[in-house]
């Protein structure tokens, strides 16, 4: 498994990835935006998982990039353009769960640190989302768009109040019984733990100072357990 930046926005990258098996699959597909993903280089196409329906007579499955397990596209503010948004993280049906979306999110920000980007956002709209994206180290900054998201950056103050203040404000919507159990477990906790770069050939990347710094302030160091839930 192998971590990948495809090309910035103004580089125009693509991917096309299967609808039945990535959200927002089509969102990929536009040049507007920056892309990275996490895939398995070695994945033959005969190997790859197969979706769980046989595609309309009309869609041939090999459009598709069959080796990408995880994907995030992104692009600059339109006001500041030293701000990165992250528009869309996407990860295949069966590989959620494994911490992939926030480690991408957290390969990302290191590559838009070098890149010259001073600081990163997105908008979430589910409290799993605002969970995965505080182990990728960003944090709330209590202001929400348009469309009720809850918008978050990185780097940010990432004490309990406001961890729990973004929290207290999916409590007050109408979800469903997974989302209310998932709120309720976490009711009075610290934020999560941010999680480690990627290993890279049985190598762990150097970290940048912001993700150092981000891992100091959750009081750990990479060999540490991790204090928050999974």
């Amino acid at each position: 498994m192998e971590f990948a930046l495809l090309g910035w926005p103004d580089e125009g990258p693509t991917l096309r990835l299967d609808y039945r098996t990535f959200s927002y699959a089509g969102k990929f597909v536009m040049s507007t935006t920056g892309k990275a993903v996490v895939r398995d280089p070695t994945l033959a196409s005969d190997d790859a998982t197969s979706a769980s329906a046989d595609p309309p007579s009309t869609v041939d499955p090999s459009v598709f990039e069959d080796d990408v397990y995880a994907a995030v596209a992104f692009n600059e503010d339109r006001t500041d353009p030293g701000v990165l948004w992250l528009r869309y993280i996407t990860v295949h049906t069966d590989h959620r769960g494994e911490e992939l979306a926030p480690r991408l999110a957290t390969f990302l920000a290191e590559r838009a640190e070098a890149h010259g980007y001073r600081r990163l956002r997105i908008a979430v709209n589910n409290p799993f989302a605002y969970h995965a994206m505080y182990k990728a180290g960003f944090a709330y900054t209590g202001r929400q768009t348009g469309l009720a998201e809850l918008v978050l950056e990185r780097p940010g103050e990432r004490d309990r109040p406001t961890y729990q203040c973004g929290l207290d404000e999916f409590r007050e919507r109408d979800l469903s019984d997974e989302e209310r159990a998932f709120l309720a477990a976490r009711e009075g906790e610290d934020p999560p733990d941010v999680v480690g770069l990627p290993a890279v050939d049985g190598e762990r990347e150097d970290e940048s100072d912001t993700t150092r710094e981000l891992k100091a302030r959750d009081g750990r160091s990479e060999d540490d357990g991790k204090r928050g839930p999974p």
